[in-house]
């Protein structure tokens, strides 16, 4: 089928590791890991040097969790928001497993769950691991305001996720567990959007256009699917792809949920349109919906990351902000 590829990948083991301000939000309860300290550097001396610390621990809790070494990983896709990914680098090269470095933005999770699917699916390799991360502090000294100015936010503007999640796959040889089924390789759109305090607006047409192709290239209907969960368009995007897509004929109202509503509470944590960044959808994929495919409670996902790929340089320079969307389709055995 044009537009989509045929998939047949197992996520095996996942673990999530999230800062404070996130363990004290609606799903806190579900995160498997937090920092000790409560100081979010996680026994770092610097903000950048504490989201490397995340992405270590996040792949290492996931191969303890299946039982595999480090040098019984195939291929290893990992990314961040932090200039050139040097969390990614710097947290995962003690690791010694063939990298590839991906930069998604917020797309990166599903940007790295499709790339290892594709991989072991094709049986290109036997085990690949995907990682991705953000952190609030590395994220607003590179792309806004040091946190020490206490800048004020926007309605619109999100607040970007500190955690980190890691994924396995190999060939789903045996029908359990969570399935990769059919992935669809964003397209980069731009829509003329410049507010970078309404990363939303920016991503939801690039959203729209993957959904778009992969329901007309498969000839399937929303009754098909149990959730249509984005990552992370928040409030403000998320409600404007929804009525994009009833314009196209297609009422996602009931069934659609975002990462970024989903991990803050909107009226206890003043965090405005939701939560944003890497990290986001990569937690709240890991700790509270891929539990539920792999029980049965959920049969059939579509899990789509939406990336707005602007960086500093390029809004200096009166840039619009482009964005893209991944999309993979993750099926309960059960």
């Amino acid at each position: 089928m044009e537009n989509i590829i045929e998939l047949n990948s197992r996520i095996v083991a996942s673990s999530d590791v999230v800062g404070t301000f996130e363990a004290r939000g609606p799903l806190g309860e579900y995160f498997k890991y937090c920092d000790v300290n409560n100081d979010d550097r996680f026994g770092q001396k610097t903000w950048e040097q504490s989201e490397s610390e995340m992405q270590r621990q996040a792949l290492a809790n996931a191969l303890k969790n299946v039982g595999r070494k480090a040098a019984e990983i195939d291929a290893l896709f990992a990314g961040d928001l932090e200039n050139q990914c040097i969390a990614s680098a710097y947290g995962l090269m003690g690791f010694g497993i063939p990298y590839f470095g991906l930069y998604g933005a917020c797309s990166t999770a599903v940007e790295g769950l499709l790339l290892s699917s594709m991989c072991v699916s094709k049986k290109i390799f036997s085990h690949v691991a995907s990682v991705t991360s953000s952190h609030f502090c590395t994220a607003e000294r590179q792309f806004r305001m040091p946190v020490e100015y206490g800048s004020q936010k926007t309605p619109t503007a999100q607040r970007t996720v500190t955690g980190a999640a890691a994924f396995i796959q190999k060939f789903a040889d045996k029908r359990e567990g969570a399935i990769i089924k059919e992935g669809v390789c964003g397209i980069v759109r731009d829509y003329g959007i410049i507010d970078t305090a309404n990363m939303g607006a920016a991503m939801a047409p690039a959203a729209l256009d993957t959904l778009l192709r992969y329901f007309r290239a498969s000839g399937r209907q929303i009754k098909d699917f149990d959730m249509i969960l984005t990552g992370d368009l928040g409030h403000e995007g998320g409600d404007i792809l929804c009525r994009l897509m009833k314009t196209e004929g297609y009422d996602i109202f009931g069934i659609y949920e975002d990462c970024g509503k989903l991990i803050f509470s909107r009226e206890t944590q003043d965090t405005h349109a939701g939560g944003s960044g890497c990290g986001c959808s990569a937690v709240v994929f890991s700790a509270y919906i891929l539990p539920k495919i792999e029980s049965g409670e959920l049969k059939n996902v579509l899990f789509i990351g939406t990336g707005a790929m602007m960086s500093p340089l390029g809004i200096m320079q009166g840039k619009t902000i482009p964005s893209v969307a991944h999309l993979v389709h993750v099926s309960s055995a059960k």
